[in-house]
């Protein structure tokens, strides 16, 4: 079967140097796999039934690539590593040994050299990866073409993971409402440093080489500088929170910035996908970004889950205050209400929610996405950005009401 898969992909025009060593599973569909230009190098695994692979895509070119259930744009190269479940749009590309996991959307030439880890992982357009980097459950937006891109240096890592267990930590890098315009300056992350999630990084900042930051930034055009702490030793305690405002506001805010990216792919990204293949990219990218979305929702929901054992833990110790304790009480209480507040929003993404004006814009869109983003005025585009930041307060105000404390 899978010898019958590789004849129907060279007939089709699909280019292998060495077809004998490549393997197609008999549930990948040849006809979601085009035949102008696509070159699978040697050692190349590809399965998956919603796999699908545009025009000029190249997989394998440095080292064999498996590819499993991805989506793939036209001119993407994946050079070698594992990919599963990831969304790849125009030009984007990732060099040897890369490791992508679900959840992860790279939009139009963003990139990553070699040896770089992602999962849950949202590139907006130009944003450039380093090498030997792991950078997963983020957010990264900013820049206004390949020149001028966001980027984060080599040697750097998101630390997603807490010493209580739980990965409520997604950090955005820019936002939605405005870095989908194109038109915002870069965000540079320095080598050698990392981010300590949940954090929100204002456009315009830089953080040092071998920086790692811990607080959010909501300012523009700073040079973020941390010293390495003091050497010390001190009592610690698995499993307690002692500051949970914080983390709580941040994971809504993340969720609701998903929402309304979600909004804009349904009802303009989705404007410019015409033909069959470029129709089951699109359904890769709603499906990864849904997938982000049940993430962070469950990331939170466990979280919250989490918060009356640390009360318990605090009071046996004499610590801890009644306003702490109520807050954290709170959020375990209603962690539920709050879920199915934004799984209804989810829904809501599927209605204008007052951008028909723009909407109309796009729906006249002739060319390539990009090139309608660009062709955007100011004033359009800050028609666009007050569409989704409305959409966005919306959610937040209603999540918000369910737990006053952490307003």
């Amino acid at each position: 079967m899978a010898n019958k898969q590789i004849d129907i992909l060279l007939n089709r025009g699909v280019a292998m140097p060495h077809p004998e060593s490549v393997f197609v599973g008999e549930e990948v569909n040849p006809a979601r796999i085009s035949g102008r230009g696509v070159v699978i190098h040697p050692g190349c695994r590809i399965t998956g039934a919603s796999t699908c692979i545009l025009d000029g895509a190249v997989l394998g070119e440095e080292t064999p690539a498996t590819v499993q259930d991805c989506q793939i744009g036209p001119r993407v190269k994946l050079k070698g590593g594992f990919f599963q479940g990831a969304v790849f749009l125009d030009e984007a590309s990732m060099g040897s040994c890369a490791h992508v996991r679900p959840g992860t959307i790279l939009e139009e030439q963003a990139s990553g050299a070699h040896s770089v880890g992602l999962k849950q992982t949202i590139l907006f357009p130009f944003v450039t990866l380093g090498s030997l980097i792991n950078f997963c459950d983020c957010l990264m937006a900013g820049g206004t073409e390949r020149k001028n891109h966001s980027e984060v240096g080599s040697s750097f890592i998101h630390f997603n993971y807490t010493p209580q267990q739980d990965k409520a930590t997604a950090s955005m890098i820019g936002d939605v409402a405005r870095g989908v315009m194109l038109n915002q300056p870069p965000i540079f992350l320095g080598g050698q440093g990392g981010l300590v999630g949940p954090c929100r990084i204002e456009y315009g900042n830089t953080t040092a080489a071998g920086t790692v930051w811990r607080k959010d930034v909501s300012k523009p055009g700073n040079l973020l500088m941390e010293r390495a702490a003091p050497k010390a030793s001190m009592p610690f305690t698995p499993g307690v929170y002692r500051a949970v405002k914080r983390i709580a506001a941040n994971n809504l805010a993340y969720t609701a910035d998903l929402l309304a990216l979600r909004l804009w792919y349904v009802h303009i990204r989705s404007c410019f996908y015409r033909t069959d293949l470029e129709k089951a990219l699109f359904e890769g990218l709603l499906k990864a970004c849904d997938k982000a979305l049940d993430e962070r929702v469950k990331r939170f929901n466990a979280f919250c889950g989490k918060l009356e054992k640390s009360n318990e833990i605090l009071r046996k110790a004499g610590q801890g205050s009644d306003a702490l304790f109520a807050q954290k009480t709170e959020l375990a209480e209603k962690a539920d209400k709050v879920s199915a507040c934004l799984e209804k929003w989810k829904s809501a993404a599927q209605n204008p929610n007052g951008g028909e004006s723009f909407i109309a814009l796009a729906q006249t869109g002739q060319g390539a996405y990009l090139d309608f983003i660009k062709s955007l005025s100011p004033e359009q585009a800050a028609q666009g950005t007050a569409w989704l930041n409305g959409f966005i307060e919306k959610i937040l105000e209603e999540s918000l009401a369910i737990i006053p404390s952490c307003r």
